[in-house]
């Protein structure tokens, strides 16, 4: 019974398995205030978003509340949303932004209470998916240099998407 109510829930049809539902309309839903489309675009994005924003900052309590603000934050700009382009690459930029300006954030905070803790220690690491070493090598590296890591492998954006989503923070960085 379960399947066959989720079945009706998402397509209205109790006989037919469907198809899931295209990125494109799950926007449209979410634009016109479908609560069922949106969920459903969070349960398709938050996966990537957690593990982008856990691996650029190395705390698990802090990368979900990062990819929950980011997810809001996109919802609330969905109407600036290309629609042409993708969406995954979008929430993401937003995500690896935010995690930066998290972690740089924790950096100040480590500076101004003088902690003698190694910033370059390995995070607790999440069910065995990546190994120690990975992890150790990320932790060495500066935020926005893991950002551009998380987004090449764990996201797979192509070095022009990475290069737009962060083109902002470097003018940022710039001023």
């Amino acid at each position: 019974m379960p399947a066959a109510a989720e079945r009706l829930a998402v397509t209205g049809e109790l006989g037919r398995a469907c198809r899931p539902r295209s990125e494109q309309a799950l926007i449209r839903g979410a634009m016109a205030g479908s609560e069922a489309d949106l969920e459903a675009l969070f349960r398709r994005f938050w996966p990537r978003a957690y593990r982008a924003a856990f691996l650029i900052v190395h705390d698990h309590a802090a990368a979900e509340d990062i990819a929950q603000e980011a997810f809001l934050a996109a919802i609330r700009r969905l109407d600036r949303f290309d629609r042409r382009r993708r969406f995954g690459p979008w929430l993401g930029a937003i995500v690896a932004n935010r995690a930066i300006d998290w972690a740089r954030a924790r950096a100040a905070r480590r500076e101004t209470l003088d902690e003698g803790a190694d910033p370059a220690s390995p995070p607790e690491v999440p069910a065995g998916r990546y190994s120690q070493e990975v992890l150790t090598a990320l932790a060495s590296l500066s935020p926005e240099h893991r950002a551009v890591i998380v987004m090449r492998y764990l996201l797979e954006y192509s070095p022009s998407e990475i290069a737009r989503a962060l083109e902002a923070r470097l003018k940022e960085v710039e001023r």
